[in-house]
């Protein structure tokens, strides 16, 4: 008997085709909104492949009932409950190292804009204020401190391209030891969380939303950087804490902040950020280019085809 997989998000049409010559593919990039339908479909689904919106626990995932493998188009698993899918031995798979690139890009682009400020300015320009003594303020990264809150292979590699750009690295990554050869490739040893804070210019967080990172920035360790630094989460949103971001930048505290990821999402209208200063919002999209989209769904195909192949 074919297997079925279940797809309730995007994923790259090609990627999708390879599965459909081997399997029974049930592909409808909206399921996801349509709790009802999902859970009607999954009674049969040998493999799921989701993004970060399918929530893959409760009662969807009771629903599920031959499932053997979730395939994560991405590297975050936090909407899947994986104690309940080992419990089922049900194989959770990730998209480790595929969207790398993008969310490394994504952060050193960040990094850029928010130290130099001076690239919203085409309308001022356009109506002729020419506000050159005010975006003459902006700050070069060549010299400055990136403190990477995690050295994973993104961390890892936004820090080649931090150093490529003339910037100093230093990290905290207490899962990473000091011997590994992380460290030798960053050319740094492992630092204090606080030291980390107090010493950077650009602090990039690459590290999951676990129990242990939730709250992880909150107001007093946000409180210890400096007031022109810069905060980047292209990880999870909880692990900053968004009220006290908001009152930070508008007080002047903080040189700015790009936030890819929210702790409710989409961004509520209510939300503290909404009209902060010095703040560039995208709509959880690091890791997400066309690129990236090929390889990350090229790879879930492979895995989770090879999986369901040999079962």
């Amino acid at each position: 008997m074919t297997s079925r997989i279940v797809i309730s998000e995007f994923m790259d049409a090609p990627a999708v085709e390879a599965l459909r010559a081997r399997f029974d593919v049930d592909y409808r990039p909206k399921l996801v909104d349509d709790a009802a339908a999902l859970e009607a479909a999954l009674p049969w689904a040998d493999a799921w492949i989701v993004r970060n919106r399918t929530q893959v626990r409760g009662r969807l995932l009771e629903a599920a009932a031959n499932l053997k493998a979730v395939g994560r188009l991405g590297v975050g698993l936090d909407n899947i409950d994986l104690a309940a899918c080992a419990a089922r031995s049900i194989e959770v798979i990730p998209a480790t190292g595929a969207n790398a690139e993008s969310v490394a890009e994504y952060v050193v682009t960040a990094a850029l804009l928010l130290l130099r400020g001076a690239y919203a300015s085409s309308k001022a320009v356009e109506a002729g204020t020419w506000p050159r003594q005010t975006l003459s303020q902006g700050r070069e990264a060549s010299g400055k401190t990136l403190g990477l809150v995690g050295i994973g292979s993104i961390g890892r590699l936004t820090a080649r391209k931090a150093l490529a750009l003339g910037m100093r690295v230093i990290a905290h990554d207490p899962h990473v030891p000091a011997t590994a050869e992380a460290w030798r490739e960053l050319g740094t040893l492992p630092c204090a969380l606080e030291e980390l804070l107090r010493e950077s210019d650009v602090v990039s967080l690459h590290v999951p939303l676990v129990a242990e990172t939730r709250g992880l920035l909150g107001r007093e360790r946000l409180w210890l950087m400096k007031r022109d630094a810069i905060v980047i989460n292209t990880a999870r949103g909880g692990i900053v804490d968004e009220a006290a971001l908001a009152t930070m930048l508008r007080e002047g505290r903080l040189g700015g902040a790009a936030l890819d990821v929210f702790e409710h999402e989409p961004l509520a209208a209510g939300s503290p950020l909404v009209g902060a200063p010095r703040l560039l919002l995208t709509p959880h999209i690091a890791g997400v280019t066309v690129e990236s989209n090929e390889r990350v769904s090229a790879l879930i195909a492979e895995r989770v085809g090879a999986l369901l192949a040999a079962t």
